[in-house]
């Protein structure tokens, strides 16, 4: 009995913090998505300047300025919803999911910039939302799972 014990005990330890790291990787994802969009819509010169803003820094990019003007507009809210669904854990994977889909836009866009530093930056984005995608499914709640435990 008592090798049993010592042998399971580790194999639930690393369980627990498994678990930890991917609820601490998550949170801080979702502060940092939740910041981005929260900051250019609140903050500053609020949606309207980061839209026209983006045009500016755009300006020398192959994309139509009307693009980058909607895009300018879209993308903080769509930040702001990612950010929300992952700092409450419901809904994780559709989360993930809207995420890589604006990763994909962005990385689009500053490659067009030709902009190579914030590519590279994106990709450490992208990584760190595979390693968020592949791991939630042990480890979050989905609503049925959250109604069951209530």
């Amino acid at each position: 009995m008592q090798v049993l014990t010592e042998t399971v005990r580790p194999a639930v330890v690393r369980h627990k913090d498994q678990h930890t790291a991917y609820v601490l990787l998550r949170t801080l994802t979702g502060l940092d998505f939740f910041g981005h969009g929260f900051a250019r819509i609140f903050t500053g010169t609020h949606l309207a300047g980061f839209a026209h803003g983006m045009v500016e820094s755009m300006a020398k990019s192959p994309l139509p300025a009307a693009l980058t003007l909607a895009s300018g507009y879209a993308i903080p809210p769509v930040e702001l919803l990612i950010g929300t669904l992952l700092l409450v854990g419901l809904t994780t994977r559709f989360a993930l999911t809207l995420a890589y889909l604006l990763m994909f836009v962005l990385m689009f866009g500053v490659t067009m910039k030709q902009d190579w530093a914030t590519a590279g930056s994106q990709l450490l984005y992208g990584l760190v939302l595979a390693i968020l995608y592949f791991t939630r499914a042990e480890y979050d709640l989905t609503w049925p799972r959250l109604f069951r435990r209530l």
